[in-house]
């Protein structure tokens, strides 16, 4: 049987690097998508033949097609798709309290949008794309939120509301992509040490408040071993918490979520969607 091929995002560090390495240890093909040239080469050396490695910035959808395509092109087949790259804020949303009342605010940087958010409906769209050409169709995509995705992250709003958009984006997208025989899923971090902290911060936080990958790698497994879907996986120090959806303010709210498809459907036809 030929082997698994996952598309992995982020894959030259941190996360996406030690997914990288577990599935090429249990026999899957890889395609590391990493915007850093330089670590994605030298882990393709290291991996051979395993892996493939494309420059990608995902928050580009023509570069982040190339990656797909490339692995498609290597190996015939696409399996699943760890949505993983991220990044942090690049400056405050709320701006420079020393303006004066006469300057101009600047437009805000967001570069995290693209990259956390963006990104990842580009992924989920090409992964659909792939999966339906599947010898045997179907295939896993596992979306990298964080704990901030769940709680606020007063430090980092942009970073926080893009992985708390990515928390419902997985929990509306299970139910259609599940008739196609495609599961999503969540995994939210705590703190792991990798390269998205800046530096000081990785050497300074304490070991008590730190998880290690191997839960977040136990959490990936999980995911690719079950049928599990719509699944928001809090991954915090040794532990693997599944989040519920809030309960359903009242009977109303439970019948606009549960039971108006219909009425959507004749709001917008399938071709205009």
């Amino acid at each position: 049987m030929r082997p698994k091929v996952a598309v992995i995002t982020g894959a030259a560090s941190g996360i996406g690097l030690a997914l990288t390495r577990d599935l090429v240890s249990k026999g899957w093909n890889v395609a590391i998508g990493d915007i850093n040239s330089q670590r994605g080469e030298e882990l393709s050396a290291e991996l051979g033949s395993a892996v493939c490695f494309q420059r990608t910035d995902v928050s580009s959808w023509e570069q982040l097609a190339v990656l797909f395509k490339k692995a498609w092109m290597t190996w015939g087949r696409i399996d699943f798709h760890a949505a993983n790259a991220g990044i942090d804020d690049k400056e405050s949303l709320h701006g420079s309290a020393s303006l004066s009342d006469d300057d101009e605010p600047s437009k805000p940087d967001l570069t995290v949008v693209n990259v956390d958010l963006l990104s990842v409906f580009y992924g989920v769209r090409l992964a659909t794309h792939y999966f339906r050409k599947n010898e045997v169709k179907g295939g896993k995509i596992v979306v990298t939120s964080s704990s901030a995705g769940l709680y606020a992250l007063a430090q980092l709003p942009q970073y926080s509301a893009c992985k708390h958009a990515l928390v419902g984006l997985t929990r509306a997208m299970a139910q259609p992509l599940r008739a196609e025989n495609i599961t999503i899923n969540a995994i939210l971090p705590a703190f792991v040490i990798t390269n998205l902290a800046p530096g000081p911060l990785n050497s300074i936080w304490p070991k008590e408040h730190t998880t290690p990958m191997s839960t977040i790698l136990r959490a990936f497994n999980l995911y690719l071993d079950t049928d599990m879907t719509g699944q928001i996986g809090e991954c915090s120090l040794e532990e693997i918490y599944f989040r519920m959806q809030p309960e359903y303010a009242n009977a109303s709210q439970k019948w606009i979520v549960e039971e108006s498809g219909g009425l959507w459907e004749r709001a917008y036809p399938p071709s205009e969607r």
